[in-house]
């Protein structure tokens, strides 16, 4: 059994969101380099360059990316060889929200009771936490600030299982041409498919983490992404909206078995703004 002290979990925490704010990953900033390399529309082409300008600015003078700096998303792998020390694991990682939205000076988002006062929590808590408990004796966190605008754009369906391969490729077509610029174009597309409802939105919120462009294992879950992003690209959007090849810079799917009788698909769309950070203690 290995012991991790919760304010290390805290500062950890605290760290990661500043960083997620303000530095776009490596893997991020290199698809969308590419995306400016083929793209023919002048329009798109500025767009992805003023994209690349605001990334620079951003990672020179330590400021947000975007003013939306999300909701806090804390994705764990919790060892079960790990001992959690010095208080309760999820309070340690509201903690570790609210020192880094203050330190870091990013704005704050959340706000309770949602359906009607909305009176802002004012550090930007409670974060939204996912925990997988898997083996050995490390904790490795992730953090996604989640911007409002991309997942106001998410979607959830259950397909009757005769639609099958097609009817999961036109749900997510159809909801990106639907969604035209609102969620920040060119996005990332994290798809779910099987499981329950619950657990496919997991799935494709979990697949917005894998490095960019990097293709399922699986052959044929591969050519499903290849497919999707294909046809989303050929509607034309574009950066911004603005017209062009690059509506997507990748579709990322994750699958789980499912009943006999559903076929449930999730879609977590993501815009160019890709922030994420992680970290194993």
């Amino acid at each position: 059994m290995r012991d991790i002290d919760c304010k290390q979990i805290t500062e950890t925490i605290s760290n990661l969101f500043q960083e997620a704010c303000v530095y776009l990953p490596e893997d991020v900033l290199a698809v969308l380099r590419q995306a400016r390399e083929k793209e023919e529309s002048p329009a798109a082409k500025d767009v992805l360059d003023k994209i690349l300008e605001n990334t620079g600015i951003s990672s020179k003078d330590k400021t947000p990316l975007c003013q939306d700096t999300g909701a806090a998303v804390a994705l764990l792998e919790l060892g079960q060889e790990v001992h959690i020390t010095g208080g309760d694991l999820y309070t340690a990682i509201n903690e570790g929200v609210r020192q880094g939205y203050e330190k870091g000076y990013l704005r704050k988002s959340m706000v309770r009771q949602p359906f009607s006062a909305r009176v802002n929590t004012k550090d930007n808590t409670p974060a939204i936490i996912h925990t997988d408990i898997v083996p050995g004796d490390k904790l490795k966190i992730s953090v996604i600030p989640k911007g409002g605008g991309s997942e106001n754009c998410s979607r959830l369906t259950a397909l009757s299982p005769a639609k099958g391969r097609q009817g999961i490729i036109d749900f997510v077509v159809n909801l990106v041409d639907e969604s035209g610029s609102n969620p920040c174009p060119p996005v990332i597309i994290g798809l779910g498919i099987g499981g329950t409802t619950d657990k496919t939105m997991t799935l494709a919120k979990k697949a917005l983490l894998r490095k960019v462009g990097e293709p399922n294992p699986d052959p044929e879950v591969a050519e499903l992404e290849r497919e999707i992003l294909q046809r989303v690209n050929n509607l034309g959007i574009g950066p911004m909206g603005y017209g062009g090849r690059t509506t997507a810079l990748a579709v990322h799917a994750e699958v789980f078995p499912a009943h006999i009788a559903s076929l449930p698909v999730a879609v977590n769309m993501q815009c160019w703004c890709a922030r994420h950070k992680e970290a194993i203690l």
